[in-house]
């Protein structure tokens, strides 16, 4: 007998448990911005003379592109320029380097907005109005001993908005 009530029981519990899911309203959200990141052409880092710099912005080098579209109704609503930033912090480490390669370096990036000529420092976020912003990132990889060894190395700079 006392098993029958606990199934009694477990089966009204289980019962109260449908009727609730079933009347539950669904609840309404609205999206108030969005910042897509699309990413452009991949850089390109060569070395100095000296091979104890590997960068984008050394002779034959180039800049990474992406292009940033900021959105956000608050913005529009309240004229406010700087609901998004923008960031490109340099990595810790190369995403792939030949044996030894990555020993003593240090990374930085920068980047430059719309155009600019003026560097930002990558980890500092700059804040950038509604609408669609172009993107250059240079990479710089920079050796405290010695010079780098021969081999392919690759440097990935993770770009930011929130």
């Amino acid at each position: 007998m006392a098993m029958a009530r606990k199934r009694r029981s477990s089966s009204r519990a289980l019962f109260a448990m449908a009727a609730l899911a079933g009347s539950c309203l669904p609840v309404q959200a609205a999206i108030i911005g969005t910042c897509t990141i699309m990413v452009g052409a991949s850089g390109t880092m060569k070395a100095n003379p000296a091979i104890s710099i590997l960068g984008s912005k050394q002779a034959g080098g180039s800049s990474a592109s992406a292009t940033v579209v900021a959105s956000s109704l608050l913005c529009s609503i309240l004229n406010l320029l700087d609901c998004y930033s923008v960031s490109a912090p340099a990595p810790a480490a190369f995403s792939s380097a030949p044996s030894g390669g990555g020993t003593n370096v240090t990374f930085a990036s920068v980047f430059r907005l719309d155009g600019s000529g003026a560097d930002v420092n990558g980890s500092v976020p700059q804040r950038v109005s509604n609408g669609t912003h172009t993107m250059q990132v240079d990479l710089t990889a920079t050796r405290s001993s010695g010079i780098f060894p021969a081999g392919n190395y690759q440097g990935t700079v993770t770009v930011r908005c929130e």
